[in-house]
């Protein structure tokens, strides 16, 4: 089992930065692909970014946008860069059990476990 619990999210401007952070419970966080999805109103989820043993991510946020881990302090982060107004959602960190060197995955349905959501806005 894994818990996991976001940093609080914030309102930014646009073309601001914000850094979330997700912690992870659990002794073999470093097993666990993480990854960032999120979701404004009306619409999916959707996929952001993932890190295991690799980096991957949506169009709409490469260059802008940088996950990284910490696997001594069971942590993700995802550094956020010239934000814009279509930024704005609640974003939620996801674990996926994926040890030894496994596909990546984009889809929310494969991830088991997930943190309670973070608001970010962004103002235009």
């Amino acid at each position: 089992q894994v818990q996991l619990v976001e940093s609080r999210g914030g309102l930014v401007q646009a073309g601001g930065s914000l850094r979330l952070s997700c912690a992870a419970s659990g002794r073999t966080f470093a097993n666990y692909a993480m990854a960032w999805f999120r979701q404004a109103p009306g619409k999916e989820r959707e996929f952001v970014a993932v890190v295991s043993r690799i980096t991957y991510y949506a169009d709409s946020v490469k260059g802008r946008f940088t996950i990284s881990r910490d696997n001594a302090q069971n942590t993700v982060y995802l550094q956020m860069n010239d934000l814009k107004s279509e930024d704005t959602a609640v974003y939620y960190c996801a674990a996926r059990w994926a040890p030894g060197i496994g596909r990546i995955s984009t889809t929310h349905q494969e991830y088991a476990y997930w943190g309670q959501g973070t608001q970010v806005a962004v103002s235009s």
